[in-house]
């Protein structure tokens, strides 16, 4: 299987590498077959199969081998006789005569499709083609830290190729499926905290969820509204080294919209506390800072 992070998958995975059809032999018959096209499928995963990796079984219709053929195209191996147009070279060659003098092209014999032989007694299960529309059963092994719009590629899996060519691939596109309270940044999973404004001034412990399960976290005293906890490796590892992201927790003080009366009547007493007067030079660090450090 192979991997990419955007468009066509092959040439830069870690899970296996493109099928290329069967090619001429030094100008000799050509393999028999016609190698089989590629098929596309989606697959939607969770946070946490993507953190820990997941096996997907999923059911793939396409074209299979012909089961009363075997794969052959024909009723047994005798029903192949060598192609009376190209001699069995899969190629046939003209001659032209130009202002340039003689000139010699070379193209795929009409006649065989480029096989170098024809079939004599046709498979009447398939009709020669050597294959059938049906399905198969796939086992997917997906690697934890992949992203939305990777490719990945099984080799072997597309469908099967005529009169026994090679099979193509399947190519599987990775969707996320968005988490109720988690948001993916890269490697990094941000949760956004509200926490009321006395837990804010006294300091309190909190319950938040991550992508493995719950985790606790203290709330120091005089946390402000914007302050941003880090777990550590808390996030989703990379597919291709041993990296792994951290867990980004945004502090929100919530601010209450419908006071009744005693509500309305404490905080004025309040109002006028010099405690509770914002003061900027004694706070933490600004907005643009945090996000410095954390990415510094």
């Amino acid at each position: 299987m192979t991997y990419s992070p955007t468009g066509d998958i092959f040439g830069e995975d870690i899970f296996g590498s493109f099928f290329g059809g069967g090619g001429g032999r030094g100008g000799q018959r050509r393999g028999r077959g016609t190698r089989g096209s590629n098929l596309r499928v989606k697959i939607r995963l969770t946070y946490e199969e993507i953190a820990k990796g997941a096996n997907k079984k999923i059911k793939v219709k396409k074209y299979v081998p012909c089961n009363t053929c075997d794969g052959l195209g024909a009723k047994d191996k005798n029903a192949f006789h060598t192609c009376n147009t190209c001699g069995g070279s899969g190629q046939v060659r003209k001659v032209t005569q130009t202002f340039l003098g003689q000139m010699q092209t070379v193209t795929t014999c009409p006649n065989c499709n480029g096989e170098g032989q024809t079939i004599t007694n046709k498979c009447t299960s398939c009709k020669g083609e050597g294959r059938q529309y049906g399905e198969e059963m796939v086992s997917l092994d997906i690697p934890a830290g992949v992203q939305e719009g990777m490719q990945l590629s099984l080799s072997g899996k597309g469908n099967a190729g005529e009169r026994g060519g090679a099979p193509g691939d399947l190519l599987i596109l990775i969707e996320e499926e968005p988490h109720a309270e988690l948001q993916r940044d890269g490697l990094n999973v941000a949760f956004d905290l509200h926490i009321s404004f006395p837990d804010a001034a006294f300091g309190t412990q909190v319950e938040v969820p991550t992508i493995d399960g719950k985790a606790k976290i203290k709330i120091p005293a005089g946390t402000q509204s914007g302050k941003i906890f880090r777990l550590k490796g808390k996030g989703f590892p990379s597919v291709n080294s041993y990296e792994k992201g951290d867990q980004l927790i945004h502090v929100n003080v919530w601010t209450p919209q419908n006071l009744n009366a005693d509500e309305k009547s404490m905080l004025e007493k309040l109002q006028n506390s010099t405690n509770f007067k914002p003061n900027p030079e004694k706070s933490e660090k600004g907005f643009f800072e945090k996000v410095r450090d954390i990415f510094s």
